[in-house]
């Protein structure tokens, strides 16, 4: 897997301060993305050590409330054993903090992936220009989903992610 940047005290992709690992690979190619940069799988840098070190270090701060997945797309096919690796390692040393994936795929598409149930936050769907709003949290256009993955794989219908739902447990 190729990434382009680690972002650390973000507070724009996700609920807190958060660690972000932008990933290379993306075949969506939404009209007016904001990260066309990340859409070829062979840009950006090898994730190796010295990146997963670094990643890993970031997570460990007290003040951060956990990491997000996005890029490019994370559940690209060719990311997908890396991510939930990763989700898998983050979910085992920091089990207090929460885990974000960003995609351009839908829940249908994407929750039967072994590994998602580890995370706690799916946002879905393609960005859509004629859809884009400046007042949503976390997402670029309102057909976007801000997914519970735990609420939703228990019920078996889409939970949408409350702020609360977290802080409380």
């Amino acid at each position: 897997m190729n990434y382009h940047n680690i972002t650390k005290d973000d507070m724009l992709n996700g609920d807190g301060l958060r660690v972000v690992l932008w990933v290379a690979g993306c075949t969506h190619h939404c009209k007016n993305c904001q990260n066309p940069i990340t859409w070829d799988v062979a840009g950006g840098l090898p994730f190796d050590k010295e990146a997963e070190d670094e990643l890993f270090e970031a997570l460990d701060k007290p003040y951060i409330s956990g990491i997000t997945f996005s890029g490019g797309d994370p559940l690209h096919f060719l990311n997908r054993d890396e991510v939930f690796r990763l989700v898998k390692k983050c979910r085992e040393m920091f089990p207090q903090k929460t885990i974000w994936i960003y995609t351009g795929y839908l829940w249908d598409d994407v929750k039967d992936c072994k590994g998602l149930e580890l995370a706690d936050v799916l946002v879905d769907g393609e960005f859509e220009e004629k859809l884009k709003d400046n007042n949503l949290h976390w997402v670029g256009s309102s057909n976007q989903k801000i997914i519970d993955i735990k609420q939703s794989l228990k019920t078996g219908e889409i939970v949408l992610y409350h702020t609360t739902s977290y802080q409380e447990a």
